[in-house]
């Protein structure tokens, strides 16, 4: 026969569970929910493509974010229209590249800041010692400093400041997104590293319609000729032409570039004089320079459009990339669309 237990001694192990229990409850961290977007969102309008992708991922779901000047348009030439300037006045922010890219936005953008709301140039904290100046040390500095994805990467701190100073609520959020950024654009610099080391020493010379590669160049060991200057409002020559033609047989460089910006004529003008004096050149492929890809494809994010820029340009040259790239997600690594080119349209 067992011995009952007492009442006292049934309380007391009951007692003892139910502290051990919230003992361990209070051990386990407490759910957290993320604090809710605004009711209205934050309307942020962005100049370049390449400025879009970086906002709209760093502010996730918590802002309105769209951009102003789309794919396969040149920022250097591009004119606001009313409505575009409609739409940066009613932004509660804007950010824009600087360094004198948006030349011809930049009365717009001065009347947006004067209605007290932020107009940001996201290459703010590019310290200026790592700034280009092609033309010396007097002349504006050269503006394309995303080719260079360590040096882009500071545009996120920028980003994710500004976006906080409207929504404070959300500021967590945007630096946790801002340095989750930070880490896949060193992710591609390291790719890039890898697969443009492969490239043979004497074949690490880019030729394309415009400089927008010094910065790419500087970072990644290669010689940047471009046929027009750093802005392409200036036109190339027939001595221009000439010239790189010369160094395209003398060196015997396999291949040229084509941009998405930029009617492909001049580039095309350079493989018809080399074959014109026994060399045989190729255009290796089409890249992005002042615009990403199409809205909603991976080229059309930034590190899409310089994913696909170092495995084009790697593979072109004689060296060895992935067909698809850092993920695998490039969908044509050696795209060269036909684009309509004004010169040569029908009178």
């Amino acid at each position: 026969m067992t011995t009952p237990v007492p009442l006292s001694a049934r309380l007391a192990a009951l007692l003892t569970l139910v502290l051990t229990l919230a003992a361990a409850a209070c051990a386990q961290p407490l759910p957290t929910t993320p604090p809710a977007p605004p009711a209205k969102k934050p309307v942020i309008v962005c100049t370049v493509s390449m400025i879009t992708s970086v906002v709209a991922e760093i502010a996730g779901d918590r802002c309105e974010v769209t951009g102003l000047i789309g794919a396969g348009i040149d920022p250097h030439l591009f004119k606001p229209t009313r409505a575009d300037v409609a739409r940066l006045l009613s932004a509660d922010a804007v950010f824009f590249n600087g360094l004198h890219l948006e030349g011809k936005l930049i009365e717009a953008l001065e009347r947006v800041g004067k209605n007290g709301k932020p107009v940001v140039a996201v290459t703010r904290d590019v310290p200026p010692a790592l700034l280009h100046h092609p033309g010396g040390t007097g002349e504006h500095p050269d503006p394309h400093v995303w080719m260079d994805p360590t040096l882009w990467a500071s545009t996120a701190g920028v980003i994710a400041e500004t976006l906080a100073s409207i929504d404070p609520a959300g500021k967590d959020g945007f630096t946790r997104r801002a340095e989750a950024f930070k880490a896949r654009a060193d992710t591609l610099h390291a790719y890039a590293q890898k697969v443009l080391n492969t490239v043979p020493k004497d074949a690490r010379v880019l030729v394309t319609a415009h400089d927008a590669f010094g910065y790419f160049g500087s970072r990644y060991g290669f010689e940047v000729v471009g046929l027009q200057g750093i802005s392409t409002e200036s036109e190339a020559g027939v001595r221009d032409v000439e010239r790189i033609v010369s160094m395209l047989v003398d060196r015997k460089i396999r291949a040229v570039f084509v941009e998405s910006t930029i009617p492909p004529r001049t580039v095309r003008a350079l493989v018809e004089g080399a074959g014109a004096k026994g060399h045989a050149v190729t255009i290796g492929g089409e890249l992005f320079s002042d615009a990403a890809g199409a809205a909603g494809t991976y080229e059309g994010t930034y590190i899409g459009m310089i994913d696909h820029n170092v495995t084009t340009i790697a593979r072109a040259l004689g060296g060895e990339a992935p067909s698809g790239g850092l993920d695998g997600r490039l969908s044509s690594p050696f795209m060269d669309r036909e684009k309509p080119d004004p010169a040569e349209a029908p009178k």
